[in-house]
């Protein structure tokens, strides 16, 4: 009897560990099935949402005056160099002044010469006119004496006018700043010699007022449509990475700029800079606010992208070759697991009911690239959506059996 009861306790003992080590399969199996397993969840709330559209743009001071000659000379005196506050008035450089100050001075001396010419003309016509009066001269002699005295009064108001040009060009040797405002480039040097010959040269470019700047920005063709003048913009510098700056939609140009195929159009942004922090030439990260919601239902984006690994293989096999093409040509609108084609303001999002998901449609409102509005279909708020795949998800738990006596 003994060996008969040893071979019945072992074989009790065997079946006792094979269904506990069935069980703990199944248990495990069941566990790693659940949806909290399985899949990122978030619950469905409301909030507030406000789209925007984003552009990059270059700050730029209201006015910038580029400061130039219009005579050509060496630079022989410098009064101003970078970042200084300069008054409207104010001398900023010299040039040579020789050959135009011996210039203005012959022109002087020409003036005193024609006035001589003038004084005899005048002088001749008094004696002319006498003598016609006494009939010792003709007609015709006292006429070429008032033509000569009007011919020398037109002379000497040419040499005037030459005078008084070649006195302008002296006085255009004196560089003047046109504006108030700060010097923010210099492109000219002591010895230097600059030629105004067939265009006016660049010398100082000077920023009229910093207290007050603009963007200049190139939004895309698809965003502009959004943008309204008055519009309120916020936006980032990388010198200040981590705060914010507001501005507001000054001018929308209609003038577009299309580079490989992409037209863009410039919407200027006017902003206050007070403490001078913004310094022209920054590059300004803007963010333009063209719709606003209030307490709506929101999602994130993520969960508007997720579909289930099932769906995925279900999808692929529409495509095999064993459809010959069809699905590829149909775009997978007929096949099996794909689902009906949705427009470009309606989703499908999985939601979670006891130990499955389902799909469910929802129309699509606003998005601010993180989270999206909800504005019709079977979503409401406190329901339990699946956002992603669980980071262990993806890795199935491995069945290993229990090897047995």
């Amino acid at each position: 009897m003994k060996p008969i009861l040893r071979n019945s306790l072992l074989a009790a003992l065997a079946c006792s560990v094979a269904l506990a080590g069935g069980g703990y399969v199944y248990w495990r199996d069941h566990q790693a099935q659940a949806p909290e397993n399985r899949y990122r969840l978030q619950v469905v709330e409301k909030g507030d949402i406000t789209q925007t559209v984003s552009a990059n743009g270059t700050l730029n001071p209201i006015v910038l005056v580029n400061v130039g000659t219009q005579v050509s000379g060496t630079v022989t005196k410098l009064y101003v160099d970078f970042n200084d506050k300069v008054e409207k008035g104010q001398p900023l450089l010299e040039l040579d002044q020789s050959l135009l100050a011996a210039q203005a001075r012959q022109s002087a001396a020409n003036v005193g010469n024609v006035a001589a010419t003038l004084d005899l003309a005048r002088a001749n016509e008094a004696r002319m006119k006498a003598l016609f009066a006494q009939e010792y001269v003709s007609r015709q002699e006292l006429d070429q004496a008032i033509q000569a005295r009007r011919s020398a009064e037109a002379q000497l108001a040419q040499a005037r006018a030459a005078a008084d040009k070649d006195r302008v060009n002296l006085g255009y040797t004196v560089i003047r700043s046109p504006v108030s405002g700060i010097v923010i480039d210099r492109v000219v040097d002591l010895g230097q010699t600059v030629a105004a010959s067939y265009q006016t040269p660049t010398l100082i470019k000077i920023a009229q007022d910093l207290s007050e700047m603009r963007i200049d920005s190139s939004f895309a063709e698809a965003d502009i449509g959004k943008i309204q003048v008055g519009q309120k913009v916020r936006f980032t510098v990388d010198a200040f990475p981590d705060r914010n700056f507001t501005g507001e939609v000054q001018q929308i140009r209609m003038n577009p700029t299309t580079t490989q195929n992409v037209v863009t159009y410039n919407v200027r942004v006017s902003l206050e800079n007070p403490d001078h922090i913004l310094l022209p030439g920054m590059t300004a990260y803007v963010n333009i606010g063209v719709a606003q919601r209030k307490d709506v239902l929101l999602v994130p984006n993520a969960a508007l992208r997720f579909k289930p690994a099932e769906d995925e293989q279900q999808a692929k096999a529409v495509e095999t070759p064993a459809t010959n093409g069809q699905g590829a040509r149909n775009g997978g609108g007929e096949g099996k697991g794909r689902g009906k084609k949705h427009d470009g303001a309606s989703g499908r999002i999985y939601v979670v009911e006891g130990r499955t998901i389902r799909p469910v449609s929802v129309q699509l409102g606003i998005t601010d690239n993180r989270s999206t509005e909800i504005i019709g279909g079977e979503l409401k708020a406190g329901d339990t959506i699946v956002v992603s795949e669980a980071p262990t998800a993806a890795t199935k738990p491995s069945s290993v059996g229990m090897r047995l006596f």
